[in-house]
């Protein structure tokens, strides 16, 4: 059995390619299964993808990822198994899954991870939205051999065109990465925000992609109110700087090397999202990597959210400003309920949502 893996991005820099594949690597390795990565962009490309301007340069890397694509369409007879995820190309028409499928006889094992067949495209990039394909979801569903789905509102879509549907979640390497025993204050950013710190200072913290910031939008009165009446920081970790400012908010840019550092700054994490039908195909990763790390996390009831959140148990649940308001400012002041609850939320992901509970279920895409 040999693999290949079509990628939009480089390794190591988009977290749904981070974790829900990449990090299963290291297991196929050791499991003896051969395989290749060939991403759509190049690490330059990657870089300006979301930068306002280089619209040249954009399509230019645009057009060398169908170059690529189409080389290796030469030795696609290689590979017993084509692991797509979300988009062999990001514009038009499916023609290279429908070649692999129906040319070369490949099974398609198709993975995503958000609401692809909804219109969702960032402003940087939104030249090329009338090119995006919306409909080829659903056919790429239809010719895949399996269809990964990081959670079971995008199975029901998925489902409707092909019947060999997995919920693959996205998951935590609890041993090797989130784990935090294994680090500790040794970078200068996070001793710098920690120096800011008063005593005992609780720390209300949100990372993601700038393109998820929008969702703090929901919070953001709630943060200020709580401000008013209680002593904490609000961190933001993300690709790029947020465009509002709070003088009780900092900004650290997110760093694959920092991050677990930076991360362990947080005493509670939020997940905040819109009730819309792009936000319940979300799989629940921010609320995942706060749990991990035994941060209490505080979640909108949106996507997996609810199925990964016992409210009061091993995190919170909050439907709107009110419980938003109540459940940050009872754990603000109560260090011994952020503890347990963190403790508790660890325990869930160990058991359901790390690379180690979900290592079976992952390698029977390829069976």
């Amino acid at each position: 059995m040999k693999i290949l893996f079509l990628t939009p991005y480089p390794r190591g820099v988009a977290p749904s390619q981070r974790f829900r594949f990449e990090q299963y690597y290291t297991l196929l390795k050791e499991k003896g299964v051969p395989f290749e990565i060939q991403s759509f962009l190049n690490y330059e490309d990657w870089k300006i993808l979301y930068i306002n301007k280089y619209a040249f340069l954009k399509v230019l890397s645009v057009v060398k990822g169908f170059i690529k694509r189409f080389f290796i369409l030469f030795r696609i007879k290689q590979f017993d198994y084509i692991f797509i995820h979300r988009e062999a190309s990001p514009i038009g028409p499916p023609i290279l899954e429908w070649l692999i499928v129906k040319v070369f006889s490949k099974k398609i094992v198709y993975d995503f991870d958000d609401a692809i067949w909804i219109p969702n495209v960032s402003d940087e990039n939104k030249i090329i939205s009338k090119l995006k394909w919306y409909s080829k979801v659903s056919l790429i569903c239809s010719w895949s051999y399996k269809v990964s789905c990081g959670n079971s509102y995008l199975a029901s879509f998925a489902s409707q065109y092909n019947s060999n549907i997995l919920i693959n979640p996205t998951t935590i390497d609890t041993e090797n990465l989130h784990n935090p025993s294994l680090f500790g204050d040794n970078n200068d950013l996070h001793k710098a925000f920690n120096s800011k710190l008063s005593e005992n200072q609780t720390v209300i913290g949100w990372t993601g992609t700038h393109t998820t910031m929008k969702y703090l939008k929901i919070v953001l009165p709630v943060i200020q109110r709580l401000h008013n009446e209680l002593d904490f920081r609000f961190l933001i970790i993300s690709n790029k700087a947020p465009t509002f400012k709070l003088e009780f908010m900092e900004y650290i840019p997110w760093n694959l090397k920092t991050e677990i550092n930076d991360l362990l700054s947080i005493d509670i994490g939020i997940m905040p999202l819109a009730a819309d039908k792009w936000s319940e195909g979300k799989c629940g990763f921010k609320i995942l990597q706060y749990m991990s790390l035994e941060k209490v996390a505080v979640a909108s009831p949106v996507g997996i959210n609810s199925s990964i959140i016992s409210n009061g148990v091993n995190g919170y649940i909050c439907k709107n400003n009110d419980e938003w308001y109540v459940t940050l400012k009872k754990l603000i002041n109560d260090t011994d309920l952020r503890k347990n609850t963190g403790a508790e939320g660890r325990k869930t992901v160990l058991n359901y949502y790390s690379v180690k509970s979900n290592q079976d279920n992952f390698l029977s895409l390829f069976e």
